[in-house]
């Protein structure tokens, strides 16, 4: 039986063979594994194709994160971290790591529910924790651009200025996705990447970036990726191993020139789906809620995942594995109730709209290089479960 993954990064390696196979013979010949001269090349690169004055290339998405959370600390307090007095609001519904980088940094995650028709954070449950009377304890936002698609940056930017508050996006899954016309990450005081391979920009291994306009954060998190100094003989601050290799950069930079291209690709897979689907009763598809322009280069949506819901998703899951379709559960479990934030959290009332998606997502393969027949199969196969 024929197996359609997820993803197919043979397939795209094969696709990019020349440039990425050039990129890791220039590493071998010149042996700077560390800091390399690929770092600042990709740097920039990614800084001109976001349109931001800073980039820096970190070990992980994670770590973007903490390190966003720990340069704002620095810059906002003059505290290694913050306390846990200080609460940023972020989404459940989101992978672990948006939720643990708060704790890391020191704060208190307090999570405010999704809109259900997005799966992104809800800007005015964000408002209502702010309205309360905690929300004088709140420092900043951390919304995250879940499956590809822009969180409401301009709901969100105005709470945020309004209440003084600074905002990282976490765009691990949106690389090259668009707000208005303005690139995801660059709207934001930071902006956190995430390489893992199988991200829409993927790297060979763990590898991360910081995006952001501002200089003074942009100069603190180039500290604390080297252990926290300057000089790493002579610190100023608790610092970390936090620098992406060089051999990241060189794969990541090979790549880079794709992303638009796998990008299209992406959504060209998401529209099929999405025409054969639509008439299905009992799923809900992906849908557009975004600050898409329409003018040319706007890109509301890259499609990390098409993901579906449906109150038969466990059935569904099980009859696409006996078909040879892989798909995948984004997210199973809601932060808030992982035993890793009892008591290290706080929440704003009902996260029901979490709790739900919970149990009702279901993402489909939906690769960049994916065949048409592929595309036609798991379409047909869904809609054979549904008895269409």
């Amino acid at each position: 039986m024929k197996q359609i993954p997820m993803l197919d990064l043979c397939t795209e390696y094969q696709y990019m063979k020349q440039d990425i196979d050039a990129a890791l013979q220039r590493c071998l010949t010149h042996q700077k594994w560390i800091f390399g001269p690929e770092i600042e090349v990709f740097e920039k690169a990614v800084a001109a194709y976001l349109k931001v004055s800073d980039c820096i290339a970190v070990s992980s998405g994670t770590e973007a994160l903490v390190l966003s959370l720990r340069a704002l600390a620095l810059d906002r307090t003059g505290a290694e971290y913050f306390t846990r007095d200080d609460e940023i609001i972020t989404t459940p519904f989101t992978f672990t790591a948006t939720g643990d980088a708060i704790i890391r940094s020191g704060a208190t995650p307090v999570f405010v529910d999704i809109d259900p028709r997005t799966f992104n954070i809800d800007p005015g449950r964000i408002r209502e924790y702010m309205r309360s009377s905690h929300g004088s304890a709140v420092v900043g936002i951390i919304p995250v651009h879940l499956y590809g698609q822009p969180a409401d940056m301009d709901a969100i930017a105005q709470i945020a200025e309004e209440y003084g508050l600074f905002v990282v996006e976490d765009v691990a899954q949106a690389f090259g996705a668009t707000w208005k016309s303005r690139k995801l990450g660059s709207l934001g005081n930071t902006g956190a990447f995430s390489f893992f391979p199988s991200k829409n920009l993927g790297s060979f291994g763990d590898a991360g970036m910081i995006a952001t306009n501002e200089k003074a954060l942009a100069g603190l998190a180039r500290m604390l990726i080297k252990h926290g100094g300057r000089d790493k003989y002579n610190v100023d601050h608790i610092g970390y191993n936090g620098r992406m290799d060089t051999l990241q950069a060189a794969v990541l930079l090979a790549k880079l020139r794709y992303i638009d291209e796998f990008n299209a690709r992406r959504g060209q897979v998401a529209a099929y789906y999405t025409k054969e689907l639509s008439q299905i009763e009992g799923l809900s598809l992906p849908v557009h809620v975004s600050g898409g322009t329409g003018d040319a280069g706007d890109v509301p949506h890259v499609f990390h995942q098409y993901t579906i819901r449906t109150d038969s998703r466990d059935a569904l899951q099980a009859y696409l594995k006996d078909e040879g379709i892989s798909s995948m559960v984004y997210y199973p479990v809601p932060l808030h109730k992982m035993r890793v934030f009892e008591g290290r959290m706080g929440c704003s009332g009902d996260l029901t709209n979490s709790e739900q998606a919970a149990k009702e997502v279901l993402s489909l393969p939906v690769g960049p290089l994916q065949q048409d027949e592929d595309s036609v199969f798991v379409a047909d196969r869904v809609r054979r479960f549904f008895g269409g």
